[in-house]
């Protein structure tokens, strides 16, 4: 499997689902009287950035890839986001500016060439993080062992800080892409 096969499904496929699990916040949180907007303000712990930095870093970390896997720089305006990510307990914003964060990411994934990020995995890649630490990588090395358990770790923290707080999502929500693989006639009549 290609690179660009890999990366692009699974990112757009759980950007979508993310997409989902917001209005299912909003409408659970109308429908209780609560305030949709401060679910973004919500975290598993204290110390663990909430939901609005959640679905920034996994914007960020569908995105970063389509760079770096191409020996392009991250654009600025791409590291914003990430910095409003870590910043995001204070200036959390709206469902609406999270949901646009995310069509603007599936909108640069459905963008790429079939093949445009299949040259990167013997590229070196050097991962500078916050404070310094550096890992130097390939291409294929930094997908396999840094976006891809970055990506899935932050869709999962959104989707648990959404049950937390009492959103109805379940297993189907999580994986509904699977959907379209069901054999017909073996799904389960209620």
């Amino acid at each position: 499997m290609s690179l660009t096969d890999l990366l692009v499904p699974s990112f757009t496929q759980m950007l979508h689902g993310l997409s989902a699990w917001l209005d299912k916040a909003a409408a659970h949180e109308a429908e209780a009287g609560g305030d949709a907007e401060a679910l973004l303000s919500r975290r598993l712990a204290p110390d663990m950035y909430p939901l609005a930095s959640q679905v920034r870093f996994v914007c960020f970390i569908a995105l970063e890839p389509c760079y770096r896997l191409r020996g392009l720089p991250v654009p600025e305006e791409l590291e914003e986001l990430r910095r409003e990510g870590w910043n995001a307990g204070e200036n959390p914003g709206s469902i609406s500016d999270a949901k646009a964060r995310i069509e603007r990411a599936l909108s640069l994934l459905a963008a790429l060439k079939p093949n445009a990020l299949d040259g990167g995995g013997d590229l070196p890649i050097a991962l500078v993080l916050p404070g310094g630490i550096t890992f130097d990588m390939t291409g294929a090395q930094y997908v396999r062992d840094w976006t891809l358990p970055q990506f899935y770790f932050h869709v999962t923290t959104a989707y648990a800080i959404l049950r937390n707080h009492g959103v109805a999502l379940g297993k189907v929500d999580y994986v509904a892409h699977m959907l379209g693989y069901v054999r017909p006639g073996t799904m389960p009549q209620r």
